[in-house]
């Protein structure tokens, strides 16, 4: 069950006001992107996309946490029903579907991390889970950026950058535009779209 568009901006504006900071329009510019993306894909849901990416990072509003804000976006739209956009919540930050190529602090507790393992381990990751992680690459907080613009900012900022992250990254953006025959940046509008 997904919750409505509405309901979604709504869950996100009730986090911002929790936790304020710059991810909600991080979470707007890949909503955006998704919904474009998923527009121009056949037999995808350009408003499930939306919705997905907008809610993709919504366990940042229980505070500044790395991993952790992972297990609380999941653990959350859980507690609401909505067991899709949990899913992403757990998916998008998981290419491969383990915690090995994590960029960022691991700090949540043991419980939290082993909740974190066995769901990777359980889920089926399909388009939607794949769409987000690549939404999630190229949405900046003032729009839409250039992916490896981008994943040299997170690797200044972490001192780091797995080679496979970033290899699964540049994979994902080849295979949706070979979905929709056209350059993404333009699908998302990169130079003119504004949160």
């Amino acid at each position: 069950m997904l919750p409505t568009r509405e309901r979604a901006e709504e869950l996100l504006q009730e986090a911002e006001h929790c936790n304020p900071g710059p991810w909600g329009d991080h979470c707007r510019v890949a909503a955006h992107c998704a919904e474009r993306i998923a527009g121009k894909c056949a037999g995808m849901d350009a408003e499930k996309a939306y919705i997905m990416g907008l809610l993709h990072d919504i366990g940042r509003k229980f505070g500044a946490r790395h991993l952790g804000h992972v297990a609380d976006g999941y653990s959350y739209m859980l507690s609401l029903g909505y067991a899709e956009v949990a899913r992403i919540c757990l998916t998008h930050s998981f290419h491969d579907q383990t915690t090995d190529h994590y960029i960022g602090k691991f700090d949540t507790t043991e419980e939290e991390f082993m909740m974190i393992q066995n769901a990777l381990r359980s889920v089926t990751m399909d388009e939607y889970d794949r769409l987000i992680q690549l939404c999630d690459a190229m949405a900046g907080v003032e729009g839409v950026l250039d992916m490896e613009e981008r994943m040299e900012d997170v690797k200044r900022r972490y001192g780091a950058y797995p080679c496979e992250k970033w290899e699964a990254n540049l994979a994902l953006k080849r295979r949706f535009e070979d979905k929709m025959r056209e350059d993404i940046y333009q699908v998302v509008e990169k130079d003119s779209f504004r949160p």
